[in-house]
């Protein structure tokens, strides 16, 4: 019994002294992890805000183009694919090219080329690579069109069927 008392007062003591010896590096430790864990939730309220906001402005967007307020809908189509939100951003970037809201191809392109790079799922990358090429067929730019179906055939896409089938025709 007397054993048993004197191994908790020992362990006890051990702990106090490791306590004392490390108290700073303690606090500093903990510090660290409360305010970890502060900024990784600012950060996923941040994503949700934001999302909502994206959201909210595609939506604004879709009724202005829909009582035909072409420039306001453009403007916030582009402010969305601007946010590199990276739903909203091809949604709205969609929406442009279904709509024809711009007629300039230097622009299309451009954005097309903002959208590779803000995607990082492969999936949506080839699915914009594929927009892209049958957009350069469609405006007569049949050689790089086909060049990018090509590729997606060559990186084994999941597109790579469709892909096939439009360099086949």
């Amino acid at each position: 019994m007397d054993k048993i008392l004197k191994e908790k007062v020992e362990l006890k003591d051990r702990l106090i002294s490791i306590y004392k010896k490390n108290k700073f590096k303690i606090y500093l430790f903990s510090g660290a992890i409360i305010i970890s864990i502060i900024l990784f939730f600012s950060y996923e309220i941040y994503k949700v805000r934001n999302n909502s906001l994206m959201a909210e402005k595609y939506i604004k967007a879709g009724l202005y183009l829909n009582i035909n307020k072409k420039e306001k809908s453009l403007k916030l189509y582009e402010e969305i694919i601007l946010s590199k939100n990276k739903f909203y951003s091809i949604l709205a970037f969609n929406t442009i090219l279904e709509k024809k809201l711009i007629n300039d191809k230097k622009k299309i392109l451009e954005y097309f080329s903002f959208l590779e790079n803000v995607i990082s799922k492969k999936d949506n990358k080839d699915l914009i690579i594929f927009k892209k090429a049958i957009y350069l067929i469609k405006v007569s730019d049949v050689q790089d069109g086909k060049n990018l179906l090509k590729n997606l055939v060559d990186n084994n896409s999941l597109l790579k069927s469709l892909a096939l089938e439009i360099l086949e025709k």
